[in-house]
C-alpha cells in the first residue's frame, strides 16, 4: 500500500469523519454541562463511572481502571479526583483489604450534581446527534452510534 492507495485514503477518511463526530459531540455536551452544572464532559464521565460502583466483589475501581474507562492519562485522571474532590464531589479512602490502595466514591453532594446533570447530558448528546444527522458524512456514524447497545 502507498500514501496514496483508495483504502487508505477511504481509512483516513473515515476517522476524520469519525474524530468530527466526536469533536462535535463533545464540545456541544460540554458547553449545556459547563452552563447548567458548571461541569466539564470530563468531570461528568468520571462522576458518572464512579457512581456506578459498588461494595460487591469488584465492585470499586482501581485509578488506572477509571483512567481507562474515562479515556484520560492517570496523571490527568489524578488530577480530576482531587479537583472534584476539592469541590466536595468525591472522596478518597483507604481500601479495608489492603491498605496500599486508595479508592475513590462519589459523595452525596456528587451524586445530587449528576442526577441534576444527567438530562442535560442526554439532551445534549441527542441535540448533537440529531445535528450531526444531517452532515452526509456523520450521517451514517450516528446510525451506527444509535444502534449500539453496549453496556456502560
Amino acid at each position: 500500500m502507498t500514501a496514496t492507495d483508495p483504502a487508505l485514503t477511504a481509512l483516513a477518511q473515515g476517522w476524520c469523519a469519525l474524530s468530527l463526530l466526536h469533536g462535535r459531540i463533545e464540545a456541544h455536551i460540554e458547553r449545556a454541562l459547563q452552563a447548567k452544572h458548571d461541569l466539564s464532559v470530563r468531570e461528568y464521565s468520571l462522576l458518572d463511572v464512579l457512581s456506578r460502583q459498588h461494595e460487591g466483589e469488584g465492585g470499586h475501581l482501581q485509578m488506572k481502571q477509571v483512567a481507562d474507562a474515562v479515556v484520560l492519562s492517570q496523571s490527568a485522571t489524578t488530577r480530576l479526583v482531587t479537583r472534584l474532590e476539592d469541590r466536595g464531589l468525591l472522596e478518597r479512602y483507604l481500601c479495608p483489604t489492603d491498605r496500599r490502595g486508595i479508592y475513590t466514591n462519589v459523595t452525596d453532594s456528587g451524586l445530587r450534581l449528576l442526577d441534576e446533570a444527567r438530562p442535560t447530558n442526554d439532551a445534549a448528546l441527542r441535540e448533537a446527534l440529531d445535528e450531526a444527522a444531517r452532515n452526509p458524512e456523520l450521517a451514517p456514524l450516528v446510525r451506527v452510534v444509535e444502534s449500539l447497545n453496549v453496556p456502560a
